[in-house]
Formats: C-alpha cells, structure tokens, sequence
C-alpha cells in the first residue's frame, strides 16, 4: 500500500559455572557463524561523527527496464558509518517525516518497521517504474514493502524521463536481518551485493570505534 506524504520517525553476562565452561569449550571447536553483528539495532550503535563512508558504499543498486533502482537501509547502525553530512542528511528525513512512519507502521500493526531511503533514476526518456515491485529477501523470507511513503511529487506518475529521479521512504516488516546477507529484487532481476557490502561496514565499523577512541574526526 502507498501512504502519502505527511508532516512527520544484553549481552546477558551469566556466572561462569563448570557447565558453561565446558559448553564455550566445546562451542570454540563449532564453525564461526557468518551473520555479522554490525547492523542489529538492538546492539549498542556507534558512536557518530566517526564515519567516511558515501551512501554508495552502503546502498544496493539494481539496473532494469530503463530504471536503475537504488535501495538504502536507515537503520542507524548503517548511516553511523556514512561521512557526517551524510549522516546527518538521512537523520533530518527520517526525523522529518517520523511523523509519516510512526502512522504507516501503526497501521500496518508493525511496530519496528525496517524503513529505506529507494530512489528510480530514469535511464531513457519515458521510463516506466512499478514502486510494489521492490522486494527483499533475508533468511530465506521475502519481503515486500508494508508502506511507501513518497518523496518526491512525481512519484504518482510511475514514469520518469530522462536523468530524473524519484524517491520514497519504503517501510518493510522487522525480519530482514541487516547483518547477514540480503537480496534485492526488482520484477524479475535481483542483486546479492549486500554480502560484499558487509565487509565494507565490518571494516568500517571497526575504523570508527578506533578514530573515536582516539579523538580523531575524519
């Protein structure tokens, strides 16, 4: 469903009892589990400020029908890792149209909607768009946008010409699982570089505690 636009978005530490020991003794031997917690938003985030990454870096992007699509997750264990105008450009949308969000997710009966920044540039004139057909796949779930709400005022026309762009805030249930590998999937094309762009955030991540640690803004 398309909303319009509107004014307004433990570690448990446990006694280490012989048992346990034991457990983390033989769970040392187990395969590394290949989620990678840096984009969980129930995790401590990272400090801002500290980031250098460009929304490129952290956005999936798909080209079809004479669109190209571009998909960016604003969750804030993502956007932290962005440069800081970056950053703090995202988090002025996402809080000037909470308002916006907060109503969409309440109807939906979704109460931690993943929310995105999906953005169709027109490749050729006249190019057609069909917002209802961006998907996400994560943990073997596919999922479809629960709200839209648009950005830009030729949004409604479905069609863009050439170079033009139009975006909207999509609004998706809380199961896709930003830490592991996603795919994106427009009508009949898909992407699986969101595994790559993991690395990208893991390092980056790890950059930003050290810069903030030591006091060093890029």
């Amino acid at each position: 469903m398309t909303v319009r636009p509107s004014d307004g978005l433990a570690v448990l530490i446990a006694a280490c009892t012989l048992l346990g020991c034991a457990s983390r003794s033989t769970s040392a031997q187990q395969p590394a589990p290949t989620a990678i917690a840096i984009a969980d938003s129930t995790q401590d985030l990272p400090p801002a400020g500290y980031g250098t990454l460009h929304q490129d870096a952290v956005a999936l992007k798909l080209s079809t029908d004479g669109v190209q699509l571009r998909v960016l997750p604003l969750d804030e264990q993502i956007i932290r890792l962005l440069a800081p105008d970056s950053y703090e450009s995202l988090l002025r949308l996402v809080a000037g149209h909470s308002t916006g969000i907060d109503s969409a997710a309440a109807r939906a009966g979704i109460h931690r909607p993943r929310t995105f920044l999906v953005t169709f540039f027109g490749v050729g004139p006249g190019a057609r768009f069909s917002p209802e057909d961006v998907g996400i796949t994560s943990q073997n779930q596919f999922f479809r946008p629960v709200a839209i709400l648009p950005l830009s005022a030729s949004w409604s026309e479905l069609r863009l010409t050439q170079r033009e762009t139009a975006s909207a805030i999509y609004l998706f249930e809380d199961g896709i699982t930003l830490g592991q590998p996603i795919t994106l999937s427009y009508g009949a094309a898909s992407t699986d570089q969101w595994e790559g762009t993991l690395r990208t955030l893991e390092r980056e991540r790890a950059s930003v505690y050290s810069r903030s640690r030591a006091g060093l803004r890029p």
